[in-house]
């Protein structure tokens, strides 16, 4: 069976998270050389990248994360179904950056977004991982946080790439490693990062009942934050996956969680 990892490129690190659809193209191409390394020792890698501010910014103004909702609760400038199709083809968009990124290290990506194969949201969203599974070796198979249909009366809503890598990690053959790449920080924290020297605060292991404060930035984020990664991370680790998170603006890091070297950051034990 091939060894493969599942990686997290968080939305907060490929993008400036509070200005709309900006791109931190030295950040991914780090990112992508550093994918790259991981294919050259044979490992496959299956990619989900968040949204940042491709997504977050205008899915908390139009409330797509709670489904549908009466017109005069947002804003007039567009409906809710328009609003839908504009944060999938902004998901798009910061997708071909990361394509580009990787095929400037001549890795072969094909990208699967959600709202093309996945119905309903959380960790029980509905859809065919097959392709996933069934993909080429040295073919990395690409997803993304995305707005996917719903059973009514909710229509629509936000399947956060996390609720993605705990599906893939925990249902496709050969998962060794769960890799969190995240910005700003070095991994989880015990209390939210302030700007200065964090690296008293950083928590190397993390057990399942251990307290920690992370940043939920409630007027950008739509997704749980670093409390979602972490819960989804343990529910990983318990199918006997290791699961990391760590620093993808440190050049190195992320390449060394995926190939099982020690790294600083952050390792979950359930």
């Amino acid at each position: 069976m091939r060894e493969r990892v599942v990686i997290k490129w968080g939305g907060g690190l490929i993008t400036e998270k509070d200005t709309m659809k900006t791109v931190r193209k030295e950040v991914l191409d780090t990112l992508a050389n550093q994918l790259e390394a991981c294919l050259s020792e044979g490992i496959d890698v299956v990619l989900v990248h968040g949204a940042g501010s491709f997504g977050h910014l205008k899915a908390k103004e139009f409330r797509l994360a709670e489904g549908r909702q009466p017109a005069s609760t947002v804003p007039s400038t567009m409906s809710q179904d328009e609003a839908v199709k504009a944060v999938r083809n902004d998901m798009q968009e910061l997708n071909h950056f990361v394509i580009e990124a990787l095929t400037k290290y001549d890795v072969s990506a094909v990208c699967l977004p959600p709202h093309l194969w996945a119905h309903n949201t959380g960790a029980d969203f509905q859809g065919d991982l097959t392709l996933f599974e069934s993909a080429p070796k040295g073919i990395v198979m690409v997803t993304h946080g995305d707005v996917v249909d719903c059973d009514p009366p909710e229509e629509f809503g936000i399947l956060s790439g996390d609720d993605l890598v705990y599906r893939l990690a925990t249902e496709l053959s050969g998962v060794q490693r769960l890799v969190f790449a995240m910005g700003g920080v070095e991994g989880v924290l015990t209390g939210p990062p302030t700007g200065d020297d964090d690296a008293s605060k950083l928590i190397e292991t993390l057990h399942k009942h251990d307290a920690f404060k992370g940043e939920h930035l409630e007027q950008l984020d739509v997704t749980g934050g670093i409390g979602l990664k972490v819960e989804r991370g343990f529910q990983t680790a318990a199918h006997g996956i290791s699961v990391h998170l760590v620093s993808g603006e440190i050049d190195g890091r992320v390449r060394d969680a995926c190939l099982g070297d020690d790294v600083r950051g952050t390792t979950l034990v359930p």
